[in-house]
């Protein structure tokens, strides 16, 4: 249901206009369509729009082919509040935050973009933050539109970047996304560690990816020796992520890429009754799929876990929910989280994503500037 693309992520702080998402269909990470809906040169998660009324009938529709089913048994574990910090990661670090602003740098690039949680002062100098290679201006909502300005000389849309042994292209996009979520790759390393574990004892994971937007996390676990199946809406995002796996050499990897609605494969999965070891799932707080299909975080989450966990195999490893920008608590996704795997056995871990300041030399132990919440199912 979210699909990403590349500006789509806006985060569910970002609702709003029609762009395309990151992954499955709902908008951009945060805002583009369910379906990850067409974004401009950089696409965020469609806000919601007057139109939004008209096209909901169909995803209510969609959900409603699909009620809850009744769990029972005991509830799974739980391990709360965790922490997940990403700091340095390949080509990315996050520099320096406060003001409302962070300084990030990815590859050769200093990057200045909003953001709205960094109450703080800047630890750094202003000459710092003025030497900046390209600022994003306009919108301040991680949905809104804005563009790029380049103080010093003009770049091109897209360049090489490198994170866990995987190349792609970082973009600047009209929705300030840099083509990935840098607060993801905590995540990443998890999926990747549980495939290498895995493959060490002979079995082959297969990775479900939905809202999988340009391709990253696919990737990674593709590399790592996973079947993996991605899923987004946008067919923008679909192409850049084609283009980011021949740029990594996996072009022979078994990775299915799959542009559809993400509610309207998964229910078709589950009704052919195919299974997957560990499913990602990033959904936008708005989106609207290829179809006109409309997704709303709070409405059909607890339809689309359900879903997910009738398509975890017997031997499955994992369920990664991250939500953005939604006013919630982490506990809200947590308790939703156990109850959808009463029953299953394992432990739900809940918490925040952080990324953590490390300065201009990516060695310094900064502050950490929360991006989301999480909660993650492990079956052991």
């Amino acid at each position: 249901m979210r699909t990403k693309d590349p500006s789509l992520k806006s985060r569910d702080k970002r609702t709003g206009q029609k762009t395309p998402s990151r992954g499955g269909n709902a908008q951009d990470r945060h805002g583009a369509a369910i379906g990850k809906p067409k974004p401009s040169a950089a696409a965020p998660r469609p806000r919601v729009s007057e139109n939004a009324s008209e096209a909901r009938p169909a995803a209510q529709q969609a959900a409603q082919t699909r009620p809850l089913l009744v769990r029972t048994g005991d509830l799974p574990k739980e391990n709360v509040p965790i922490i997940l910090e990403s700091q340095n990661a390949g080509d990315f670090h996050l520099v320096d935050s406060g003001k409302g602003l962070k300084l990030e740098k990815y590859g050769p690039y200093f990057v200045v973009r909003p953001e709205a949680q960094a109450l703080w002062q800047p630890s750094l100098s202003d000459d710092v933050w003025n030497g900046a290679h390209a600022v994003f201006t306009g919108n301040t909502d991680e949905d809104g539109m804005g563009r790029w300005k380049f103080p010093h000389e003009a770049l091109g849309e897209t360049w090489p970047l490198s994170l866990l042994d995987i190349d792609f292209q970082g973009r600047f996009t009209a929705f300030r996304h840099m083509g990935f979520f840098p607060e993801q790759i905590v995540h990443w390393q998890w999926v990747k560690q549980r495939v290498e574990e895995a493959k060490a004892k002979g079995r082959t994971l297969k990775v479900l990816n939905l809202f999988g937007y340009t391709g990253v996390a696919s990737l990674v676990a593709a590399a790592a020796g996973a079947e993996v199946t991605h899923v987004d809406a946008s067919k923008k995002a679909i192409g850049w992520a084609r283009e980011n796996q021949t740029l990594s050499r996996l072009d022979k990897a078994p990775i299915r890429w799959i542009c559809e609605d993400a509610m309207k494969f998964i229910l078709r999965e589950e009704r052919r009754g195919s299974t997957y070891d560990i499913i990602l799932t990033d959904p936008p707080k708005f989106g609207r799929g290829p179809n006109g299909e409309v997704w709303e975080l709070f409405e059909h989450l607890p339809v689309m876990l359900d879903v997910c966990r009738e398509l975890l195999s017997k031997n499955s490893v994992g369920l990664v929910l991250t939500a953005y920008s939604i006013r919630a608590s982490f506990y809200s996704i947590h308790e939703l989280m156990r109850e959808t795997m009463r029953g299953t056995g394992g432990t739900v871990e809940s918490g925040e994503l952080v990324i953590r300041e490390t300065g201009i030399d990516g060695q310094t132990h900064g502050r950490a500037l929360s991006t989301s919440l999480f909660s993650r199912w492990v079956s052991q």
